[in-house]
């Protein structure tokens, strides 16, 4: 079976997107979806939104960005802010994979609370450490969940730069 690669000229036939507000509309009913009707859906393991055309589902972030300028990224795609609901134009950026998850939130199962601090049993007291390069980087140990926050914030600006996620 051939696929034939989605153009911005097939997909400005069947959606509409909105730079200002990042929403995709349906120009042509699809299926159960009338014109003019909200487009994708919410994916459930990470929040994004993916829209389905001509048989393949897409992110909406890459839509926008082939809507827009024309081109499949040929990286990522990543969300400023880190909001997957946030598909303005001006909140997307091209990034590498590794780029990407540097901005990545920290992940709920995250009992201290803070990105990259952990309550070290051991030690009693917090432990800071941050992912960079492949590598796993040891910040300290410290008193307060405060000051181990703070070195963490302190290694993201070093090592991830404007992709950093700050506690």
């Amino acid at each position: 079976m051939l696929v034939v690669a989605l153009t911005q000229d097939r997909l400005k036939q069947v959606l509409h997107y909105d730079p200002e507000t990042g929403v995709f509309t349906w120009k042509v009913r699809r299926g159960r979806q009338a014109a003019g009707k909200p487009a994708g859906r919410t994916h459930p393991h990470d929040g994004r939104v993916t829209i389905g055309v001509d048989g393949v589902s897409y992110y909406a972030n890459v839509l926008a960005w082939l809507y827009v300028h024309g081109i499949f990224p040929e990286k990522d795609v990543d969300h400023r802010d880190g909001d997957p609901f946030n598909n303005r134009i001006a909140n997307l950026r091209k990034c590498t994979h590794s780029q990407n998850q540097k901005n990545m939130r920290r992940h709920r199962d995250g009992a201290s609370g803070p990105k990259g601090v952990y309550w070290a049993k051991g030690s009693r007291c917090w432990m800071s450490q941050i992912y960079a390069d492949g590598k796993c980087h040891y910040l300290g140990l410290f008193a307060t969940k405060e000051g181990a926050a703070k070195a963490y914030n302190d290694a993201a600006l070093v090592h991830h730069g404007e992709f950093a996620r700050f506690n």
